[in-house]
């Protein structure tokens, strides 16, 4: 059973804990023991499953998308129906998520939003768990830009949020300018996409490609305990980078 059967069916003995333990509590009807309980439960008959570390993984990154979308959304001091619909599209278009997920989606979103806890809060939990996987940090860097440049623009609010996510995952000012400029036209983006600037050797450009390439190759991303609902971005994140690198060789005359 996966991460997301356990938790629909309630069947879950370990405290995920911190602000995103709290959200998937919420989100799911029902807090999580603590591992004291836990220990005792597991000595009894009919005790509840466990996650294992990989499956704890993916409910983190899941439960952190949609707390991290939700404080990006209220940055402003309110909901927008246009940041709905961007979210709802993100959904749908991007994740491929069934009823289901959509469902659960929504309601960590609802539970985050109303949620005592910061940005900055989920934000540290999401790192602290992925720091040694920069791939998966820039998956999410990705998609906070992605929903938050959905109407086209980034509000004054918006950008200080986008930019406290960058200094907790260690992004200098000059790699947050390339995550944005794929979104917003500062740069050509399909340097930014590798990850180098314009000015950048033609060695310098094959040897990020190399680099990426191998962290993004799909059966990389699938053993890296993301769920599976968002193995579909990252793969196509994989193919962001080929597009990009083709481009570049094609204007160099590579």
């Amino acid at each position: 059973m996966s991460w997301f059967g356990k938790m629909i069916g309630g069947t879950i003995g370990f405290a995920l804990g911190g602000p995103l333990g709290a959200i998937a509590g919420a989100a799911f009807g029902h807090a999580f023991v603590d591992k004291k309980e836990d220990l005792y439960l597991s000595s009894q008959p009919g005790t509840r499953e466990t996650l294992s570390s990989n499956e704890e993984a993916q409910l983190i990154f899941f439960t952190a998308v949609f707390s991290m979308l939700a404080k990006l959304c209220k940055a402003d001091g309110r909901v927008s129906e246009n940041e709905i619909s961007a979210v709802e599209t993100f959904m749908k278009k991007d994740l491929h998520l069934d009823l289901n997920s959509q469902s659960t989606a929504i309601s960590i979103f609802k539970q985050a939003l109303n949620s005592p806890e910061s940005f900055e809060g989920f934000a540290l939990q999401f790192y602290s768990t992925f720091k040694a996987q920069p791939n998966i940090i820039d998956l999410m860097m990705d998609i906070l830009l992605r929903v938050s440049t959905a109407d086209g623009k980034i509000t004054d609010n918006e950008e200080a949020i986008l930019l406290s996510a960058a200094r907790i995952f260690n992004y200098s000012d000059s790699d947050y300018d390339r995550f944005k400029s794929r979104y917003v036209k500062k740069t050509n983006k399909y340097y930014a996409v590798l990850k180098c600037d314009e000015t950048a050797s033609d060695e310098e450009i094959k040897r990020q490609y190399r680099k990426l390439a191998t962290e993004y190759h799909p059966d990389k991303i699938e053993a890296k305990g993301l769920p599976e609902e968002f193995i579909k971005f990252a793969n196509d994140k994989f193919s962001e980078i080929q597009e990009a690198y083709d481009a570049i060789k094609k204007e160099r005359g590579l």
